[in-house]
């Protein structure tokens, strides 16, 4: 590729790039129009469904208690979500590697997912305390399955014939892992580390559901109990865009490791 078409296709991809966080957003600005024309037009009471407005009000005349209580649970988030991903992908290749390690250990990984995850946060919590290693600790329950899982489907997708292959060129286990399955099993793993990433953040706020002093779960279950319905729904907002945030980060991370994969 010659430098002018370089140079000419550089600010189309920088146009694309933006297009991508316009659109959603113009259509996020659509959407809470048309739900506040709806809730005056209607005489919706705000009981039932606050205007848009109003709930953005109350974020904005507390805007230190949700930033506190966003920082808080990212970092719950955050922590599980790491902890689970580098687990979930290390028990994947153990597994891949022993069939007496998948045979003997993974159906205790199936039957863990079906412990609700109320019931996992009590245990946890009564163990650590209402401090954020528990709550990092459900974050963790919730997202490590689906990364071990992925991990295994994508190993299990390559052909076999590759590796015999780069064995015959002399290639060791490691640099089989490294230069065949995980490459190839990329894609798989971030399809379940954007899931991972919601999950965590799920797994966070509930935690903080036993009892805590900050979070967005704390102020969830503060505005639900004194029956504050715009706190509420400003807690989910508030919420909504630390998920999307964060599930929005890992689709660029991926973006930037398959990339071989923006090709297609």
């Amino acid at each position: 590729m010659s430098a002018v078409t370089q140079a000419v296709a550089r600010p189309a991809r920088g146009a694309a790039r933006a297009a991508l966080w316009i659109r959603p957003l113009l259509g996020a600005v659509v959407f809470l129009a048309a739900v506040e024309a709806i809730v005056v037009l209607l005489g919706i009471r705000p009981y039932y469904l606050p205007r848009p407005s109003a709930v953005f009000g109350a974020i904005a005349a507390t805007p230190q208690t949700y930033a506190q209580g966003f920082a808080r649970t990212l970092a719950e988030a955050l922590l599980g979500f790491l902890a689970g991903s580098l687990f979930g992908v290390a028990a994947g290749i153990a597994f891949f590697r022993s069939q007496l390690l998948r045979e003997m250990f993974f159906p205790l990984f199936i039957v863990s997912q079906t412990i609700p995850v109320i019931a996992f946060g009590a245990i946890v919590v009564l163990w650590f305390g209402n401090t954020l290693f528990a709550k990092a600790a459900i974050a963790f329950y919730l997202s490590f399955f689906p990364v071990t899982v992925n991990t295994l489907i994508g190993f299990g997708a390559v052909d076999p014939r590759q590796a015999a292959l780069m064995r015959s060129f002399g290639a060791g286990e490691r640099q089989l892992m490294r230069r065949l399955y995980l490459p190839a099993a990329m894609p798989q793993i971030f399809v379940a580390l954007r899931l991972a990433s919601s999950l965590s953040l799920v797994g966070a706020i509930v935690g903080e559901w036993f009892g805590d002093t900050t979070g967005l779960g704390v102020l969830l279950l503060q505005a639900m109990y004194n029956e504050n319905v715009t706190g509420i729904w400003a807690a989910i907002v508030v919420s909504a865009v630390l998920g999307i945030g964060f599930y929005g980060t890992i689709a660029l991370i991926e973006r930037g490791v398959v990339f071989w994969g923006n090709e297609q």
